[in-house]
């Protein structure tokens, strides 16, 4: 059950290989044993890893409730309560690098058996194939076994230098700071497009901090939330409309894994400093 917990977690045979320091071979042998007595199929073997069936689902759920139990029985019987284990935290890039990476590693400091993967990949990881504990997202889920818990709202302005600034609000055309053409998808790109159709982009970068840094420089104006254009200097915001509507932010964990009890930790972490940096993010 330890394999398959493992591979459950980690979603490729490599990483649970190397977590639980096993073989390729070991590994799959396992879990081949556990499916061969529980008489139903629990992962399906695809070319870009393991995914877990809806048997696979609700086994490593009674897996993951009979692991919890285990640790909350020993830690009762131990003095030394301290939060230990791995959390892994996916979140957009610039939200990770502009907002949630000094405030994430402060818990470094205050649980030092806690250890912490911030994944900043721009496209989702997701939770449900176990790549992620934790995950912060601009829209709430449809669908899954997710517990989501909002984080407030993002609002969003146009950016750039005083001179730009006051430039376009004498009357001056607006030249744009924005997302490259692998991003053109991204929901700020698109908007963009939509109610600048004549824009011209004179710099293009794939995420808001890299945009923020060249609309410093004085590349153009660039639509950021307003959680990195109020931390910039040498910004401000510009007096120009329409405006782009706010996001929601979502926490989202799964709902197997409500009583770890390092993962209740960050995700409470998470919730408190954007409670506590509020400001930063409202229109």
């Amino acid at each position: 059950m330890r394999v398959f917990l493992a591979l459950g977690r980690h979603g490729s045979l490599s990483a649970a290989a190397r977590a639980l320091s096993v073989n390729h071979a070991t590994i799959a042998r396992r879990i081949q044993s556990l499916e061969d007595r529980l008489g139903d199929k629990l992962v399906d073997r695809r070319p870009d890893g393991y995914a877990l069936t809806p048997a696979g689902r609700l086994a490593l759920a009674a897996a993951s409730e009979m692991e919890a139990a285990a640790l909350t029985l020993a830690r009762e019987g131990d003095e030394d309560d301290a939060v230990r284990g791995l959390v892994r935290v996916n979140a957009p890039p610039a939200l990770s690098q502009g907002f949630l990476i000094d405030r994430l590693a402060r818990l470094s400091a205050v649980h030092p058996g806690l250890d912490l993967d911030l994944a900043t990949d721009l496209r989702p990881v997701s939770l449900d194939r176990h790549r992620a504990d934790i995950a912060v997202r601009l829209m709430r889920p449809r669908d899954g076994d997710f517990i989501a818990k909002p984080l407030g709202t993002m609002g969003f302005g146009f950016y750039g230098t005083p001179a730009i600034c006051a430039a376009v609000e004498g009357g001056a055309a607006p030249v744009f700071v924005g997302f490259d053409e692998e991003n053109a998808d991204m929901p700020d790109a698109t908007w963009l497009a939509q109610h600048f159709p004549r824009r011209r982009v004179a710099f293009r970068a794939n995420n808001h901090m890299s945009q923020a840094i060249a609309a410093r420089t004085g590349a153009g104006l660039a639509l950021l939330p307003h959680y990195i254009g109020r931390q910039v200097p040498g910004l401000r915001e510009c007096a120009l409309t329409p405006t782009r509507e706010a996001r929601e932010i979502w926490l989202l964990i799964r709902g197997q894994d409500r009583k770890a009890r390092a993962i209740r930790t960050v995700a409470d972490h998470l919730q408190q400093v954007f409670e506590e940096e509020r400001a930063l993010f409202v229109p």
